[in-house]
């Protein structure tokens, strides 16, 4: 009798255990169910918003190009006049108080120069002589000081002068003004489209950048020699005006 009564309770309590890891497996089915219902990617659960900001400030430095030309038969030559030339500039810049370190050279080019043809007769081009050129980049600290320089290169007879292009030595921290504003603004939209949506904002997850630079403020093309130089001209007038930066972001918000 006592072993049929064993023989119960050890089946009961088989009964039981089977019972219980059926209702752990049931749980746990329903909970990889749901899990499948949800993305664990963090993109399904996101919002994007953009934003724009800008900051204008005073140019500080004024840029001026020029290009010494001078053309012979001879390279030597040639190169011994553009370097007379520019040195005669070189030298009305430093009068300027243009710092060395403000001056540098661009480019230098020898090029041979050709005879031309007679259109319709055969031929073949000879080279008649060599063209040297320098061209050299000003950063003028004094911006007031642009349109004097302009008038001096254009005294020495100096040609191809462009500019001034008014700019900022540094922009970062206007650069950053533009960024910051852009920032706030990406975010007030994610925090308004969030409320619409009845969810919450969470991390950021990414963020994108694509800071554009200065519409840069030229003076104008080219002046040569000639009828075109400064010698005949009076200094020009140069209004420096204001530089406006701006900054475009992207910003990725995890939403809850």
């Amino acid at each position: 009798m006592q072993e049929i009564m064993n023989n119960r309770l050890t089946r009961y309590a088989l009964i039981a255990v089977l019972v219980l890891l059926s209702l752990f497996l049931l749980v746990k089915t329903i909970d990889v169910f749901d899990e499948l219902g949800r993305s664990n990617s963090p993109m399904m659960n996101t919002i994007t918003v953009q934003g724009q900001g800008s900051a204008a400030a005073v140019p500080d430095v004024a840029r001026v190009t020029y290009t010494i030309m001078e053309t012979d038969a001879n390279i030597a030559t040639a190169q011994e006049r553009a370097t007379a030339k520019n040195d005669q500039a070189l030298e009305a810049l430093s009068e300027l108080e243009i710092e060395e370190e403000d001056i540098r050279t661009l480019s230098y080019n020898v090029s041979p120069q050709y005879r031309g043809c007679v259109m319709g007769r055969p031929c073949t081009p000879t080279i008649s002589g060599y063209q040297v050129s320098q061209t050299i980049e000003v950063k003028i600290r004094a911006t007031d000081m642009a349109s004097e320089v302009l008038g001096k290169l254009g005294e020495l007879g100096v040609q191809n002068i462009n500019g001034p292009e008014f700019t900022l030595d540094d922009p970062a921290e206007v650069q950053g003004q533009a960024r910051e504003e852009a920032i706030e603004k990406a975010r007030a939209e994610a925090e308004r489209l969030a409320k619409q949506l009845g969810v919450r904002l969470g991390k950021v997850v990414s963020y994108y950048d694509n800071n554009q630079p200065p519409m840069p403020y030229g003076y104008g093309g080219s002046m040569m020699e000639g009828d075109m130089s400064m010698k005949a001209m009076n200094a020009p007038t140069l209004p420096v005006g204001q530089n406006e930066y701006t900054a475009n972001v992207s910003i990725t918000y995890e939403i809850k």
